[in-house]
């Protein structure tokens, strides 16, 4: 059974910077031997968390849109990779309202106490992000907004690949580090020969 690898692009631009370096990772993956699926978050429906706090006694979202549908494959699936364009020294809006709707999840496991995913279950995630700006701090926003999202979905967060002063639309096509990394590690990502690293792998290139 070949593992499922589910890649969320979150850039509101078609074939954005980001964007292009999830399908060279989903290669990757595929090259592995995994089973792939490529969703671009804008072509769905999926609204802001209103804090009804509803989640608190059902650990399900109240809120009605394509987020149920979504969330079914990111718990269906064995890896997940995520990518964002880096906006004001974050994830872009369209990413934070689906992190945001997660707020079900963290009720779900610290809340009510009950598990979203069973036991023993392999689950890993890597995070790509593309920002413009000269500054690696960029970065330390998109650790710790990820590291808490995937901490709810209970996912292992195994790897980064962060590029920073990259802006114009396309212009990662001309960088072959970027690319080839994305590459090297949806392959590694979708292993299932070896333990997930102790550390997560972190690449951030210029």
């Amino acid at each position: 059974m070949s593992i499922k690898v589910l890649g969320i692009s979150t850039s509101p631009r078609i074939k954005g910077n980001s964007d292009l370096l999830l399908r060279r990772a989903l290669a990757g993956a595929e090259s592995a031997g995994a089973g792939t699926e490529y969703i671009r978050l804008p072509d769905y429906q999926v609204g802001p968390c209103i804090e009804c706090n509803a989640c608190y006694a059902t650990g399900l979202c109240k809120v009605q849109d394509d987020y149920q549908h979504l969330l079914k494959k990111i718990l269906d699936a064995d890896r997940i990779i995520f990518a964002t364009p880096i906006f004001f020294m974050t994830v872009c809006a369209q990413a934070k309202m689906l992190i945001d709707r997660c707020q079900s999840l963290w009720a779900h496991k610290y809340v009510l106490k009950k598990e979203l995913i069973t036991p023993g279950h392999d689950r890993r995630a890597m995070v790509i992000a593309v920002g413009g700006s000269r500054s690696k701090k960029q970065f330390d926003c998109i650790r710790l907004t990820m590291k808490s999202c995937f901490d709810s979905l209970q996912v292992y967060y195994a790897a980064n690949l962060f590029v920073n002063k990259i802006d114009s639309l396309g212009e990662i096509e001309k960088h072959p580090s970027a690319l080839k990394e994305a590459y090297r590690l949806g392959s590694l990502l979708a292993a299932t020969n070896s333990p997930p690293p102790q550390k997560s792998i972190d690449i951030e290139l210029t």
